[in-house]
């Protein structure tokens, strides 16, 4: 059971919902970078590598007889936040082609620096199923 958090009064969120309420079995996705299962990556962009990151959470929480929808919390780790920034409709189809129009909470974080060098986003994430 998940319910969406909204405060009255505060102006609507756009790609993501200020808090989820939920109850029910944790599922925990660590950090997913933009390779498939071969380890390459889907192209040098954020988008395409966002793409895959995210289906990459979706491949995990498959695992567990889950579903984007499940999702309560993401967190976006960003070598770049201007890129980010710059292609942020781009990456808002990308997010829609992958988790559908369910939109948890999200953090976005700029970083130095990802474990992989060629990495331009890590995406980690909380379910509830």
């Amino acid at each position: 059971m998940r319910r969406i958090l909204h405060p009255a009064g505060w102006p609507p969120p756009r790609g993501y919902s200020h808090g989820i309420e939920a109850t029910g079995r944790l599922v925990f996705v660590a950090g997913q970078i933009g390779w498939d299962a071969t380890g390459r990556f889907a192209g040098p962009d954020l988008v395409s590598q966002a793409r895959q990151a995210l289906a990459n959470v979706v491949a995990v929480l498959r695992e567990a007889d889950l579903g984007p929808e499940h999702v309560v919390r993401l967190t976006w780790y960003v070598v770049d936040m201007d890129e980010y920034r710059a292609a942020a409709r781009a990456l808002g189809r990308a997010y829609r082609e992958v988790m559908g129009r369910h939109y948890p909470p999200m953090a976005v974080v700029e970083v130095t620096r990802l474990v992989e060098p060629e990495a331009r986003v890590e995406i980690e994430a909380t379910a509830v199923g």
